[in-house]
């Protein structure tokens, strides 16, 4: 798993300081929205819980956990019930992926903290 930091540069105008303060608000929502991948929950609560997780990580480019997030999305948005078992497998493996991200999130704030990268304070005036 991993963040694609071209990408989250592109989306922050090239801004480390901006990207990194976007990976912070995707650990934010990680951690709200983390919650609710909970198999005792209504489907259609953590289907909304993956919907959300899933657009988080498409902002940060974490493409492949997107890809679990909206497989994860559609089977709870589908019409049929999906079992206890089916959810507690499904979303124990997204919490999984979920951690993976944090911690591809962890590994981009290292690599946008490499000198070049963030703009001098001194150089804004």
């Amino acid at each position: 798993m991993e963040v694609d930091i071209d990408h989250l540069m592109s989306m922050t105008g090239g801004d480390a300081d901006l990207a990194d303060e976007v990976l912070d608000i995707f650990r934010n929502q990680a951690e709200m929205w983390g919650r609710l991948l909970d198999p005792d929950l209504n489907q259609t609560q953590w289907a909304d819980a993956a919907h959300a997780l899933k657009g988080a990580a498409l902002s940060i480019g974490a493409k492949e956990f997107a890809e679990e997030c909206a497989v994860v999305e559609q089977k709870g948005r589908g019409d049929d019930a999906v079992s206890r078992v089916e959810s507690a497998t499904l979303l124990s493996s997204l919490k999984d992926g979920l951690g993976q991200a944090i911690e591809a999130c962890a590994k981009a704030s290292y690599q946008l903290s490499k000198p070049g990268l963030r703009r001098s304070k001194d150089s804004n005036s």
